[in-house]
């Protein structure tokens, strides 16, 4: 604890605004029960193995560490209009967590509902953190590192910009719409309509398995990537795609180069893209098509 800190223990908070405003405060083994907004308005506090079961919990705070505590299903809306938080080892039960903040931190922690959660947030730091239940996760949040995050939620990083993701497994329908600037090493994506309408997308070492993954996006760069079980790939893409095994189908690219082992199906309508401004290096392509199955 540092110099100079007060120092609560063992306890029971209740009530609306319990510690408001409190500066240079740690506290320990400690219940906030009912009562709104029991720290909004702290600065230079530290927690350690507190229990939240409370609404809105930290509002307005600045200079946050919290290790080993546990945010409860009605603890919701917990960490808004806050900067600079570091939060270890702790589970968050409640929804909508992370809104409009700066400077977060957040390692070996646990996301059990994170429906709205990390929403326009920027200059955020995840580290092993495993997120559940979680449409929308990181809305419009950006410059943002990512090592050993596990994801199960559909639309995340929509409207998202300058993130880095590493070693992660991301379960998400509809990832990285309308985002910018997103690069993803070694990690494991399956989800349907992945990055449409975005802009500068980088993948490297990605095993990938998506419907219609792909499409709609302004330079699209893929390095040593596997893709499963995924079709109707780079509709209307400015890609760089460098493909370890085969694509199930390919359908209408906008320009670039596509390098694959085997393309079952290669699907290009002329009347709505130049087939000379995407060179095709693949030397087994099993089907050619001119219009795609629906149309026929």
């Amino acid at each position: 604890m540092k110099e100079n800190f007060e120092l609560l223990k063992d306890g029971f908070f209740t009530g609306e605004r319990a510690l408001y405003g409190k500066k240079d405060l740690k506290v320990e083994d400690s219940v906030f029960d009912d009562g709104e907004s029991p720290l909004k308005e702290c600065r230079n506090i530290e927690l350690s193995c507190c229990l939240f079961r409370w609404k809105y919990p930290l509002w307005y705070c600045e200079g946050v560490y919290a290790d080993n505590c546990t945010w409860f299903d009605m603890a919701r809306a917990g960490v808004w209009y806050s900067k600079d938080i570091v939060i270890k080892n702790t589970s968050f039960q409640a929804p909508k967590n992370f809104r409009r903040c700066e400077g977060i931190t957040l390692e070996n922690v646990t996301f059990h509902n994170a429906s709205e959660t990390l929403w326009s947030c920027s200059d955020i730091k995840l580290n092993n953190v495993n997120v559940s239940q979680a449409p929308y996760f990181a809305m419009n949040s950006k410059n943002m590192e990512i090592s050993g995050l596990t994801l199960d939620g559909n639309y995340s990083f929509d409207g998202s910009e300058n993130v880095v993701i590493r070693n992660s497994r991301l379960l998400t329908k509809d990832a990285f719409w309308n985002s910018k600037n997103i690069t993803v090493y070694d990690s494991f994506i399956s989800g349907e309509y992945l990055g449409w309408n975005s802009e500068n997308i980088t993948l490297v070492n990605c095993t990938i398995e998506s419907l219609q993954g792909m499409c709609y996006i302004s330079g699209l760069k893929m390095k040593n990537c596997k893709l499963i079980n995924t079709t109707l790939a780079f509709e209307y893409s400015d890609v760089e795609a460098e493909i370890t095994g085969k694509i199930n189908s390919v359908f209408n690219p906008k320009s670039g180069t596509i390098t694959a082992t085997q393309i079952d199906e290669l699907i290009v309508e002329k009347d709505k893209v130049d087939p000379k401004k995407t060179l095709i290096k693949c030397s087994n392509i099993i089907k050619e098509s001119d219009k795609p199955e629906w149309i026929k």
